[in-house]
């Protein structure tokens, strides 16, 4: 069943067993999981089925980040049914759009020298059946990431010569199940109700904030509602899980599981980092390397990228990284802006600010009363601004876009399918996501600024920290040397003023900050995902991970759901719970 809670009377308190707040991808794989259970289930949606500007505008953070160039709260989540499924853009069979997935390495479990507050309380062999299983939930193919389930011998892996490279695979799924496939299932489900608008801003508690006894939903036209169950699990993403316990704080006072003030710390995220170019030493390279394409093979779309070894990892003490190879014309071996600046230019500048705040004021329909002024530093700074959009783009710049092969990227492939590749193009680009360590100081906290419902605003701190900054610096000589041992050609590294250039700050994939400790003097959640302290909140999605590695978090996200599905029914049978004793380390 499904519900526009705006239609619902005001003080209104809903019964049901287990309340899941947020109908994103971790959400929906929990309710999915609990569907034809012998209890009720109730799935809140802050949104609507489709994007509401409205409802959107409570995703906004108090401010601008304080940190670095990080982006804005409202445009990194979506408030609506299938929540940030919706903006995935990656084209795939059939005419789909999709996303990447890809499960985490071992290494990303382990407790690392080199990498502070690292180790997941179990290994990956732990969440393997669980990945399994999320596998047919994403519509994948076979629970395979190895180079040699998908190489052949017309499109074989790059052939390194040492053991510090190796290929990676993802594979790619269709978006469209979380908001309508996933949607139609539950709104049948007999013991599912779906409340759309629902927005939740209050867990109640009993005296001592051990249980959880109902939450208090608004609606922006200004209904009131409570629900009552016996479970609660939040599934709101690693901003608003953070936030909603913060803001639950009429009992403990620095917020809900908040004792060691934990919540919202260790915010991450994945950086995406302009690698530069490889100039390879033979053009026939791009007629093999068809794994490195973004392509259908076997059913299933899968693409291959470069990444360290586990061994290169340990011994260097370095964050997990991936290279993606994206081929360009010959045009992009001539790089005007660089050699005019070979040192860089400083990110932020009067220009960029300037034109920053005019493009702002342009979307808001004002016009800034020191307009002259900004324009005056766009015309000084005119190279700084050509510099910042040359860095922005995928390619040299748009005037050679105009002329240009297609943009391959993370979201085009299929250039490998052309009929002369090693005529076609000359270079490929380089571009890595990349791992963020946990650090306390990366955190999700409450501004004193109000939303329309009158919640707290989010206030975020993140920052970049010598260890990621040094590891990427690192990883980047270990790929172009061993390129060249190889006999591939030359990597040469984009670097500006000696530091990585960024293609952007944030993936979206916001984690990290309800992360999982058996200690609650060091996580917010248990093994088994429930808050420290409170008998009957668990929490879903990626706010409970420890470390983030490269990994496009989905595949882990829904795996972690569907583990948290089946402790769930254990808890709610009054069974045995799950038993993490020969798991945990």
């Amino acid at each position: 069943m499904l519900i526009d809670a705006r239609t619902l009377p005001t003080d209104q308190t809903i019964e049901t067993d287990v309340c899941i707040v947020g109908a994103g991808p971790a959400g929906i794989a929990v309710a999915r999981e609990l569907m034809g259970q012998n209890f009720r289930v109730c799935l809140l949606e802050t949104g609507g089925l489709k994007p509401d500007a409205e409802i959107q505008s409570l995703a906004a953070a108090e401010g601008n980040t304080v940190g670095d160039q990080y982006p804005g709260a409202i445009h990194m989540r979506h408030r609506q049914f299938g929540g940030t499924s919706y903006p995935w853009n990656i084209k795939i069979g059939g005419n789909r759009r999709g996303v990447r997935y890809v499960p985490l390495d071992s290494i990303d479990f382990e407790k690392r020298e080199g990498v502070p507050y690292s180790g997941w309380p179990f290994d990956k062999s732990h969440l393997d059946p669980f990945y399994e299983r999320a596998q047919t939930f994403c519509q994948l193919g076979p629970y395979a990431y190895a180079p040699e389930d998908w190489e052949d011998e017309n499109s074989p892996r790059l052939p390194f010569t040492g053991n510090r490279i190796t290929t990676k695979m993802f594979q790619c799924g269709p978006r469209d199940i979380y908001p309508d496939d996933y949607r139609r299932e539950l709104e049948q489900a007999s013991n599912i109700t779906i409340y759309l608008h629902s927005t939740a801003v209050e867990l109640e508690t009993d005296d001592e904030a051990k249980t959880v006894k109902r939450v208090r939903v608004a609606c922006l036209q200004g209904t009131q509602f409570w629900v009552s169950a016996k479970q609660f699990i939040l599934s709101m993403g690693g901003i608003e899980n953070a936030r909603l316990l913060l803001l639950s704080d009429k009992v403990q006072k620095n917020g809900l599981g908040n004792q060691h003030d934990l919540v919202g710390r260790f915010l991450m995220d994945h950086p995406m980092v302009r690698g530069g170019f490889l100039y390879p030493s033979s053009p026939k390279i791009f007629n093999s390397t068809a794994l490195y394409d973004l392509r259908e093979l076997k059913g299933t779309s899968v693409i291959g990228k470069l990444s360290l070894t586990d061994e290169v990892l340990r011994r260097e003490k370095l964050l997990n990284i991936t290279a993606a190879l994206f081929p360009r014309t010959n045009r992009h071996k001539i790089n005007l802006l660089r050699a005019i600046f070979p040192n860089g230019k400083n990110y932020r500048s009067e220009a960029v600010s300037s034109a920053q705040a005019l493009l702002e004021a342009a979307r808001q329909k004002k016009i800034p009363h020191d307009l002259f002024k900004h324009l005056g530093k766009m015309i000084t700074g005119l190279d700084d601004l050509l510099f910042f959009e040359w860095r922005k783009k995928p390619r040299l710049g748009w005037l050679l876009s105009l002329f240009d092969a297609p943009g391959y990227g993370f979201d085009l492939g299929g250039w490998s399918d052309l009929p002369h590749p090693e005529k076609t193009f000359g270079v490929f680009e380089v571009a890595h996501q990349t791992e963020q360590a946990p650090d306390p100081d990366n955190r999700v906290t409450l501004g004193t600024e109000l939303d329309r419902l009158g919640c707290r605003k989010v206030k975020l701190y993140w920052r970049w920290t010598d260890t990621d900054l040094n590891s990427i610096k690192r990883a980047q000589e270990i790929f172009a040397e061993e390129i060249a041992r190889a006999g591939l050609g030359t990597f040469k590294i984009a670097r500006d003023k000696g530091s990585p250039v960024p293609i952007t700050l944030s993936t979206h994939h916001h984690m990290g900050t309800t992360r999982m400790h058996v200690d609650p003097k060091q996580g917010v959640v248990d093994p088994n995902c429930q808050v420290h302290g409170v008998s009957n909140l668990f929490m879903a999605g990626s706010s409970v991970f420890p470390t983030g590695s490269f990994a496009n978090p989905n595949l882990t996200i829904v795996a972690m759901s569907i583990r948290l599905a089946d402790h769930v029914k254990k808890v709610m049978a009054q069974g045995p719970v799950l038993d993490l004793q020969n798991v945990v380390k």
